[in-house]
């Protein structure tokens, strides 16, 4: 009966689920084939998959917690029983089963369920459950357990209470065992009865169970001629009921993931007034364990891996259980033409999902940018937000993270050194020699690896032993044949360094005079990092690596990472830096921090994958922010562009963040300068200057409007600010086709001052939305950045330089053309020349020259001069960074 019913309810699960294999691990640590026997024949009977890990006898607790160990990480073993000598089932063995592993029930964190009753959150050890079922009306009996001690002992005790049973326990060698026995009705036997114990102190019409491990080879007779009701073993029985708690554990394991409604405690914050600087007002906060967060959130404890205290990488098999959940709201978060000082869309994000989530208890999730080494030692500081609006702890936002950017910088520079590398084998030996050294003979046998194969594949040869291939077909597969002055691939390093931006290669003796000219670049301007930015799954993000072009050969064709052989081990150092991170606002909301590529050269948005996996975690009616890369021209563009086609997301609603000061800057004001005071236009009341430069704001929400998205602009308050310079922005706004325009102050207030922009934003994501591109992939590339030039930029045309009509043809020709376009443009400008503020018409937009990032997927033309490599200035941020050796404290980080 059991095993039917057990069998029937998994056939169910496996019909609703129907990749499910559930597996059963048993480790066996004696000699006992009958149990395994018993154990596999009635796992199959049931439709369960049980494997048998059999430890030498003799095995020692440590060695038995190892195996332990190893079976509670591996998922694809969703239930974990133990077969072991009486001596071994000690607490520290018992307790090392994961919980919602542990078909047997014996941990003490299962116990503890079973005695508070929790329902649906404890299993029934077989044996218990077993006896049970054996007996019946229990009500008003007296049970007396024998030698029925630990865990087992402890679950019985418990189970026959609750079935009405008064219950006793005794050791055998105890002197009241006698008197014991005689009264009761029941006796419960959990361990073989010594000799000097007779049967006769048993009296007639006891009902005697044995549950000791002998039971499953022999049946005790413990009143031969004492008219016993019931002799009874549990036997058999017990390990059916194992199966039963087995199908059991799955259907919890599968209710555990589906999504569940997040049980979020945020964080309380009394704002100080006048506001602290950013990283006093962090390390007043304390901030939740990761691990808390990550399970209020709905995370299971096997999908993150936790960096310190605070922060913990996602495993991207989030989406995998979760592919069937809706998607909450994408609302992107971008800005009007800024000054450089920037306007603050980071502090909007963060204070929108505290707003959200803290004040209005709608689910949301930040999803930023991580930092780069480069500004925050630099010009710019640190980028966690500001104010009461931030990410904490902003020191450990800001610097190395979860080491991304490293791994980044390990995987470019690797590809690097494989480049001049071959060049440099390839000139110096015949095409045997360097065949032999590509394929060697490795004990005896030689072989291609199975990048090599990927290559003879792409090359129109289909042999898979290195010894068939013809001269013409060694020399075509051995030689790249680069050619030195087309490489574009660059190395990169974390840090402003000026004297890098033109460096010469090659100059030791041992590299014979092969000297080259060449330059580093950040790294956040690596085409690595556009990927992982882009990239959708692991092995998307391998297939990109892999068709990275790193120069042309010597005939015209593109030479990529798959062709120097480097994309497995570029794979390998990038496979953590794939999963987003995650940290927590002031208010204790969730954020991801996930990639950072370059707003120029690359499209400057934080990772598709960070975003997919909070929609799905957010739930159906949540909402997701994100941030653009400097004004709406450049990094909405390209969001909506680029990193909508890659990920097939829809964005619901656009955040526009403007400052009055910018609009002053825009309207006539005199120039806003990085690290210099202020002008007093820009501190006291002028309408006029105001409202002049609402033409910038203007223009951006048209731009907005482009892509059929409805725009609510965010006002960021400054204590300069007056109410009637305020209002005015917020009347042209609406005026000029924004959904709503809302002044905000949570940089002063944190969550509470940005609850008007979250209702507004809810509000305008549930109007009716029209998303779409603004060109067509088809469209020749020309064609491509001349619409954005005129649409966006509002340039009469453009003009390219010749060296850029000849890239055009080239990747045309080499069958790029029909990727997306990646303007690389000033920021400080709608056009190419950053002193021209407002809105500057009738401008001829000069290309001067254009590359491609084909493994990224898009072609970015180069509008003037664009520097891939900051400097360091007077005086750099760094002056004021220090560590306080006595409490580790990192001081002057904004």
């Amino acid at each position: 009966k059991i095993t039917k019913n057990a069998k029937e309810s998994l056939a169910s699960l496996k019909r609703e689920n129907p990749r499910l294999e559930p597996t059963l691990a048993i480790i066996q640590a004696h000699n006992d084939h009958l149990t395994q026997e018993l154990n596999k024949n009635f796992a199959k009977e049931v439709g369960l998959r049980v494997i048998h890990i059999c430890l030498p006898e003799g095995s020692s607790k440590d060695e038995i917690v190892d195996e332990i160990l190893r079976l509670n990480e591996d998922p694809n073993v969703q239930g974990l029983a133990l077969d072991l000598p009486e001596s071994l089932y000690s607490s520290k063995v018992l307790n090392a089963v994961k919980p919602e592993k542990d078909v047997d029930g014996l941990s003490d964190v299962n116990l503890g369920r079973l005695v508070r009753g929790d329902a649906y959150d404890y299993v029934v050890p077989p044996t218990a459950c077993a006896v049970i079922e054996l007996l019946e009306d229990l009500g008003g009996k007296t049970v007396l357990l024998v030698g029925a001690d630990g865990a087992v002992g402890a679950a019985l005790q418990c189970i026959l209470q609750r079935e009405g049973a008064a219950t006793l326990s005794c050791r055998w060698k105890a002197p009241q065992l006698q008197t014991k026995l005689h009264h009761a009705d029941v006796v419960v036997v959990g361990s073989n009865k010594p000799d000097d114990v007779p049967v006769s102190w048993i009296k007639p019409g006891t009902t005697v169970i044995s549950c000791s491990p002998a039971s499953l080879l022999e049946k005790h007779n413990y009143g031969q001629g004492n008219n016993h009701a019931a002799e009874s073993t549990v036997g058999s029985l017990a390990v059916a009921m194992r199966m039963q708690n087995m199908v059991k554990n799955m259907e919890r394991w599968i209710r555990s993931q589906k999504y569940r409604k997040w049980d979020l405690h945020c964080l309380k914050l009394q704002p100080l007034s006048p506001v602290p600087s950013d990283i006093e007002i962090s390390r007043a906060q304390s901030p939740k364990a990761v691990d808390v967060l990550a399970k209020e959130i709905g995370l299971l404890t096997d999908e993150i891996e936790i960096y310190g205290q605070t922060k913990a990488k996602v495993r991207l098999s989030l989406l995998e259980r979760l592919k069937d959940q809706p998607d909450g709201k994408y609302v992107l978060v971008a800005g009007i033409t800024p000054t450089p000082l920037g306007e603050g869309k980071s502090t909007v994000t963060i204070g929108l999902v505290q707003a959200l989530t803290a004040h209005l208890k709608v689910n949301s999730f930040a999803c930023l940018r991580q930092p780069s080494q480069g500004p925050t030692f630099g010009v710019k500081g640190g980028a966690a937000g500001g104010g009461y609006a931030q990410v904490i702890p902003m020191e450990e936002f800001n610097l190395h993270l979860t080491g991304d950017i490293h791994a980044i910088t390990a995987a470019n520079n690797l590809l690097a050194a494989a480049i001049d590398a071959r060049i440099l084998h390839e000139n110096t030996q015949s095409d045997k020699a360097l065949y032999n050294r590509l394929v060697p003979v490795v004990n005896g046998v030689r072989g291609f690896s199975a990048i090599q194969l990927a290559r003879l594949r792409r090359l129109g040869i289909n042999k898979i032993d290195p010894g068939t291939l013809t001269e013409e077909e060694i020399s075509k597969f051995a030689r790249l044949d680069i050619d030195p002055s087309t490489i574009t691939w660059q190395r990169v390093v974390d840090t402003n360094d000026r004297f890098l931006r033109k460096i010469t290669v090659g100059q030791a003796n041992t590299e014979k005079g092969f000297v080259r000219q060449a330059q580093f670049d950040i790294a956040v301007a690596s085409e690595i990092m556009a990927i992982l930015a882009l990239t959708t799954s692991l092995q998307d993000m391998k297939e990109r690596l892999g068709r990275m072009v790193v120069a042309n050969d010597k005939k015209g064709g593109p030479v990529t990472a798959e062709d120097l052989g480097v994309t497995g081990a570029l794979a390998v150092l990038m496979k953590d830096a794939i999963k987003p991170t995650l940290m927590q606002t002031l208010e204790g909301t969730p954020v991801f921090v996930h990639a950072g590529p370059f707003a120029n050269i690359a499209h400057g948005n934080s990772s598709v994958l960070a975003d997919k996996i909070a929609l799905k975690l957010v739930g159906e009616k949540g909402f997701v922010v994100t941030e653009a890369g400097f004004g709406a021209d450049i990094g909405m563009e390209k969001f909506f562009n680029i990193k909508c086609r890659a990920s097939g997301l829809v964005p619901s609603v656009v955040v526009l963040v403007a400052t009055v000061r910018a609009l002053k800057m825009h309207g006539g004001g005199p120039n806003v300068t990085a690290g210099a005071p202020l002008k007093k236009e820009y501190t006291e009341e002028n309408l006029q200057l105001v409202a002049d430069g609402c033409c910038n704001l203007q223009k951006q929400i048209q731009i907005t409007q482009l892509f059929g998205v409805p725009v609510v602009v965010a006002l960021n308050v400054f204590k300069t600010d007056s109410p009637a310079e305020v209002d005015l922005v917020c009347k042209i706004a609406k005026q000029s086709g924004a959904f709503d325009a809302v002044p905000c102050n949570h940089w002063s207030a944190g969550g509470r001052g940005a609850v008007k922009l979250a209702q507004a934003v809810e509000k305008a994501a549930s109007q009716k939305n029209s998303f779409k591109y603004l060109y067509d992939l088809e469209l020749p590339i020309v064609e491509k950045i001349r619409i954005i030039a005129q649409k966006v930029y509002g340039a009469q045309d453009i003009e390219l330089s010749p060296a850029a009509q000849s890239q055009v043809d080239r990747y045309t020709r080499q069958g790029f053309g029909n990727l997306p376009i990646c303007m690389a443009k000033t920021h400080l400008s709608l056009s190419h020349q950053p002193e021209k503020k407002g809105v500057p018409t009738g401008f001829i937009l000069p290309i001067s020259d254009v590359r491609a990032s084909i493994g990224a997927g898009f072609i970015y033309p180069l509008v003037g001069t664009m520097s891939t490599m900051p400097g360091l200035p007077t005086r750099p941020c760094f002056y004021d960074i220090d560590l306080d050796p006595i409490t580790e404290q990192v001081k002057g980080l904004f």
